[in-house]
């Protein structure tokens, strides 16, 4: 329900800075009650099992990772079960099963996405497991708790750890995390496996009905873990206390309202500045720009980090 509530959120921010009127905020819910009143046609030529699967895959992966993330100021549900490379791994489902989906539609549209959508994916994951592993190894220099545990990160945010030197390397980090959000979702500029002007839809093309609704609810609840877990890595804090708010019900009902603040804010910068005002970018562009330089700006942020311990 969240995750549909900031897609809307997203789409109408983006259509005022468009000098768009733009949808109402609701319209998600609308597209997927209408979606899930229609028939899920499918195509002659598709693998109709893996076609049918793919669509519920999404949406399996999308809410697994809601388990291990921290949400609402809250430990994960599954807190001391899974680490951040889990995470990363449970990220990769939710794109494997749109690229499964388009080459078992049989359509010369999708299975271009797919193999887009597939280069993507090696693409971010490089900057991404790099700002992973900065963070964790900072952590094991201050405790012996598990340094890839989300629970552990919270505990210890990266901010509080470094001098102004590593405080530069946190914030390429952070950076390139915020450039990583985007094509982790498939949004503008990256989202070229979709790339309507060109492959009509792309890898969801044939898609229809109930799967199409399924697909559409993956992708909003990937989105808020994805923006849920930047806030983890790197603003973990919560409000209530410093405020001197005093009660469990109190202090859960400021610090979820504060995260849920914090995961707009993030979404705003990383995919509504963005995808109103940058064009859809070609695959060896997006390819170059994480596999080369997004994975250079995090590797010199982990030297930076590296270099502030060392002088400390």
């Amino acid at each position: 329900m969240v995750g549909l509530l900031y897609l809307g959120i997203d789409r109408k921010l983006v259509a005022r800075m468009q000098s768009r009127i733009g949808p109402p905020i609701v319209q998600p819910y609308l597209d997927v009650s209408k979606l899930l009143m229609k028939e899920s046609i499918i195509p002659g030529g598709a693998l109709r099992w893996l076609f049918q699967f793919s669509p519920v895959l999404c949406v399996i992966g999308s809410v697994a990772l809601l388990l291990y993330i921290p949400l609402f100021g809250h430990p994960a549900l599954f807190e001391g079960s899974g680490d951040a490379i889990l995470v990363i791994y449970l990220l990769t489902i939710p794109s494997l099963a749109l690229v499964a989906g388009g080459f078992a539609s049989s359509s010369p549209y999708a299975s271009i996405g797919a193999q887009r959508e597939v280069v993507i994916m090696i693409g971010y994951e490089f900057p991404l497991s790099v700002v992973i592993v900065s963070l964790a190894w900072r952590i094991m220099q201050v405790t012996d708790m598990n340094a890839f545990s989300l629970a552990t990160m919270s505990q210890y945010p990266i901010w509080d750890l470094v001098g102004p030197l590593g405080f530069v390397g946190a914030l390429l980090l952070f950076i390139s995390l915020i450039v990583v959000t985007p094509g982790e979702l498939g949004r503008v500029p990256f989202d070229v496996a979709e790339a309507e002007t060109e492959l009509a839809g792309g890898i969801v093309v044939e898609y229809s009905g109930r799967n199409l609704a399924l697909f559409y609810i993956g992708n909003a609840i990937r989105g808020f873990a994805v923006l849920s877990l930047v806030v983890a890595l790197f603003f973990p804090y919560g409000i209530a206390v410093p405020l001197g708010i005093a009660g469990p019900i109190p202090i859960a009902i400021v610090d979820g309202l504060f995260f849920l603040l914090k995961v707009l804010v993030i979404m705003v910068i990383a995919i509504v500045i963005v995808r109103s005002s940058v064009a859809r970018l070609k695959v060896d562009q997006a390819s170059i720009l994480y596999i080369m330089i997004m994975t250079m700006v995090s590797l010199f942020g982990l030297l930076l980090i590296w270099a502030d311990f060392m002088i400390v």
